[in-house]
């Protein structure tokens, strides 16, 4: 298991090279720095003198390898607009993302998984066809057609939530949360709905299939011969094995909430780090843009290295094959 996790680590790592590298390309062809940090008025002298300090007339692999450094250090330098450390931004934002992100997971999981089931077992029922029907809407409509639908409708015409931002949120040290007040669950409902349904779709529709599949095998029809329940064979033999397969798709499911959020977050106005990032495109902050992205493809690579650690401890296939 340690060559296994050294192995995945080093992948890990050449991932996030290659993600810096591109962050950094961001400083050096996204717009000239000094032009974003100081207006048209400001002199030659002035703007050599910037130039000077950002280091911006040193070698590439020079600034390269400071970039790399302060990056280690959580060091992204101040942003062009709001002249503010760049991570003090993040963290501000991050907790904002996360609970969106975590609610949105729990609905995708639970709701994905138990309807999986149900449709898998009941494939022929007709509550099985509405359902499979109805969670086309989930792949086939883009995430921002969804939450204009849903502001339309339960916050413009039924007027029972908010529509947009962020409310009842409470302190603790840095972290500002919205889970412990009803406003903040009524603020956050829509958006959680909205970025959890691609993802529901495609949890639901690969359970379905897992269970469909499984229950086709032979050892299933074995436990049949035996006399077992219906129940103890769906739940206790066809969802064990079904669920293996999933893990995979809970981690890129988390990971794809998060990418995904940077669109919800948008048409809610959620102050989570991927409006941060809209607003830093529109005006080419690129410090904030090259930190959301380390940020994002770290985020993308843990979890993908969670997942499998935990896929080699469940499946003996792959500790067999390593």
């Amino acid at each position: 298991m340690i060559f296994f996790v050294l192995k995945r680590l080093a992948q890990s790592v050449l991932v996030m090279a290659i993600v810096s590298a591109v962050s950094f390309s961001l400083f050096n062809f996204v717009g000239d720095p000094v032009n974003n940090m100081v207006g048209q008025d400001a002199t030659r002298e002035q703007r050599i003198e910037i130039r000077q300090q950002l280091g911006l007339d040193d070698p590439i692999l020079t600034q390269y390898a400071r970039f790399l450094g302060n990056a280690l250090q959580g060091d992204f330098g101040l942003s062009y607009r709001i002249k503010r450390p760049v991570d003090e931004l993040i963290l501000e934002r991050l907790p904002a993302t996360l609970e969106l992100v975590f609610v949105s997971a729990i609905i995708a999981l639970v709701v994905g998984i138990t309807l999986g089931i149900y449709t898998g077992i009941r494939r022929s029922a007709w509550t099985s066809r509405i359902i499979l029907s109805v969670s086309l809407v989930g792949v086939s409509l883009p995430t921002f057609i969804i939450g204009i639908a849903l502001i339309y409708v339960f916050a413009v015409h039924l007027r029972w939530l908010p529509s947009s931002g962020r409310s009842g949120t409470m302190e603790f040290g840095w972290w500002k949360t919205s889970l412990l007040t009803i406003d903040g669950w009524r603020a956050i409902i829509l958006p959680a709905i909205t970025l959890s349904l691609f993802q529901l779709t495609l949890i639901l529709r690969l359970v379905r299939a897992e269970m469909l599949e499984v229950m086709q095998t032979d050892f299933i029809k074995f436990a049949r011969a035996r006399g077992l329940s219906e129940r103890a064979i769906n739940f206790r033999h066809a969802l064990r094995n079904t669920l293996v397969p999933v893990i995979t798709i809970i981690g890129l499911n988390i990971g794809g909430l998060i990418a995904f959020s940077v669109i919800t977050e948008t048409v809610f106005q959620w102050p989570g780090t991927g409006l941060m990032f809209i607003q830093a495109v529109d005006f080419v902050d690129v410090p904030i843009m090259a930190a959301y992205l380390v940020f994002v493809a770290l985020l993308f690579v843990l979890i993908n290295l969670v997942v499998d650690i935990l896929y080699f401890v469940v499946d003996p296939r792959i500790r067999l094959g390593n």
